[in-house]
């Protein structure tokens, strides 16, 4: 059994420290999120959605958001087109990039650097994310399936695969 732990060591300490700090991540965020009432949207969603509403006006379009209890409305042309819930803030994508990222960590300043430049991109993606889906959907309702539950996470799950593989191939301790 020595013989096996010894073996396998890389790989089981990557194991331990990805869901030691995903749990440890997603215990702090449900933490947070406890601190709101049940009818009112956290903080980081009001944020995504009011700059979603901002990207979305700054290429043009007449957009406003109004929040109906834990959730953003997103309307344009007099028609409510998205609801920005908390699971579109990208928190758990956020969580899930950083776990990674500490599994295979390199030096505290290379990670740490890597992990905000990282979430920071993602958030910016999310962003974007909504204010182009809202428009699509807008334009092509029958695609609503399609845009949300397969393209758009498509893309910024791509994203984050695209991050950690730079991350492990460049920067982390297996990096040549």
């Amino acid at each position: 059994m020595k013989k096996y732990l010894q073996q396998y060591r890389p790989f089981l300490i990557f194991l331990g420290s990805f869901f030691l700090t995903y749990i440890i991540l997603t215990f702090l965020y449900q933490c947070y999120l406890d601190g709101f009432d049940e009818n009112t949207a956290d903080d980081i969603t009001t944020l995504v959605s009011k700059q979603s509403e901002w990207t979305l006006k700054l290429f043009g379009y007449e957009v406003s958001i109004a929040p109906v209890l834990n959730e953003w409305y997103v309307y344009y042309q007099n028609q409510t087109i998205v609801s920005i819930v908390e699971g579109c803030n990208a928190v758990s994508v956020f969580i899930l990039f950083i776990s990674f990222i500490v599994a295979f960590s390199g030096t505290f300043k290379k990670t740490a650097v890597f992990i905000l430049a990282g979430t920071t991109f993602i958030y910016a993606l999310n962003v974007f994310r909504i204010a182009v889906l809202t428009i699509l959907l807008y334009e092509f309702p029958q695609y609503t399936h399609f845009l949300h539950g397969v393209l758009f996470p498509l893309i910024i799950y791509g994203m984050v695969f695209i991050l950690w593989f730079v991350w492990i191939t460049k920067y982390s301790k297996y990096a040549d």
